[in-house]
């Protein structure tokens, strides 16, 4: 071993992710239902696997462009246009990166410097956080609170924003909380980063997974917001393709070269047969993202009746994503002590709320990304083990 061997001090501040933690933990008891991790429990389209094969066959295994292969990123340009009107060179203003998690972490390398201000969702996904610190820059967390349905308080925004602010992350419809906004809501927000010249990076990744005719609005299609946003959405989710990590970045030019740079010297490019697997999926039918997206519906009621029937829960119907975010003061325990009681009583893994920020503390995220029949055992395990609380 190096003799006084020291990590980098870029990594002082960088903790491990709660969820994996959990996850590793399930791990260790044979029967846990695991509803801590956000991956759909479904195959993704026959016809974009066999694409794959067929890809592999005809010898498609070396390098691709950087940038990702031109048929997959002009295929990303008519998307955004046939969903949101948005006109996109697939040349200069699309990048294919591995996964959404990377997009992020490109986009805060790529345009953040040391000193600059990065505002968060609080609680947010867990590589928020990591990332603009790994970049060198200040973390100001943006409270998203039950009294306000776990939107952004329009005031509160202004109020942190100051002249080392750089980049807002907005992320809708949310994680952890399956919230999503209006387009009044959308709107207010992208006043402020055009009046504030602020950047912004709209994680999109769960852009189709709504209910109840909600709309999703995507951030870039606003007066002025087109020029300052980076759109960070992935095929993870949308084609239960988590491990193929196929993510992409809309952008405006002068955005997405700083961001491509930094691409280029992280990974190269991304797997070239997973890229023709996601094209598959995107130019081929869409059935299969309506029925799954029916059937995480049909979760999410289980989920929420169920877990407001339980004394000590209260929790709220989400509107997207496949999380519930339930309120668990009413059993006296943190959040972490909580969720390690449900795993060694329950065998039910979930995340604490702590895990996606400090206004995440008294709560707890539950993945129905899970067959049905899963979740009634799992909702059935928390029940009966939570009456040992009261």
């Amino acid at each position: 071993m190096v003799s006084n061997f020291k990590p980098a001090k870029r990594l002082k501040h960088i903790k491990p992710s709660g969820i994996r933690r959990f996850f590793t933990l399930a791990r260790e008891i044979p029967d846990a239902i695991n509803l801590s991790v956000g991956e759909p429990d479904f195959t993704p389209p026959k016809h974009a696997l066999d694409a794959g094969w067929q890809a592999a066959k005809e010898g498609k295994t070396h390098y691709a462009p950087t940038n990702g292969i031109s048929e997959l990123r002009e295929a990303l340009a008519q998307k955004a246009y046939r969903d949101y009107g948005l006109s996109y060179d697939s040349d200069s203003e699309i990048l294919i990166t591995v996964g959404g998690t990377e997009a992020i972490f490109l986009a805060l390398m790529g345009l953040v410097n040391p000193g600059d201000e990065v505002l968060i969702p609080n609680p947010g996904f867990v590589c928020y956080e990591p990332n603009v610190l790994l970049a060198g820059g200040v973390p100001v967390s943006v409270p998203l609170l039950e009294e306000n349905g776990f939107k952004p308080s329009i005031d509160d925004v202004m109020s942190l924003i100051t002249d080392r602010s750089r980049v807002i992350i907005l992320n809708y419809p949310n994680n952890p909380t399956g919230t999503v906004l209006s387009y009044d809501e959308v709107a207010a927000l992208a006043k402020i980063a055009v009046e504030r010249d602020l950047i912004v990076i709209s994680d999109e990744v769960y852009e189709k997974i709504i209910y109840d005719d909600t709309k999703h609005y995507c951030l870039a299609t606003f007066p002025g917001m087109r020029e300052r946003t980076l759109v960070v959405n992935s095929f993870s989710k949308t084609y239960a393709m988590t491990g193929l990590r196929i993510g992409y970045i809309y952008g405006p030019k002068e955005l997405i070269s700083s961001v491509w740079l930094v691409h280029q010297y992280t990974v190269t490019c991304v797997n070239s047969l997973a890229q023709y697997i996601a094209l598959a999926a995107l130019r081929g039918p869409q059935d299969f993202v309506k029925d799954m997206v029916r059937e995480f519906d049909r979760r999410r009621c289980l989920i929420y009746k169920r877990l407001n029937e339980i004394e000590g829960f209260d929790c709220a119907l989400p509107k997207g994503a496949f999380y519930v975010f339930p309120n668990i003061e009413g059993f006296g325990k943190s959040s972490e002590e909580f969720v390690e009681f449900l795993v060694r009583e329950a065998h039910v893994t979930t995340v604490p709320g702590s895990a996606f920020g400090n206004y995440g503390e008294g709560y707890t995220r539950l993945s129905y990304a899970a067959a049905y029949g899963q979740l009634e055992e799992a909702l059935d395990r928390i029940e009966k083990a939570v009456r040992r609380l009261r």
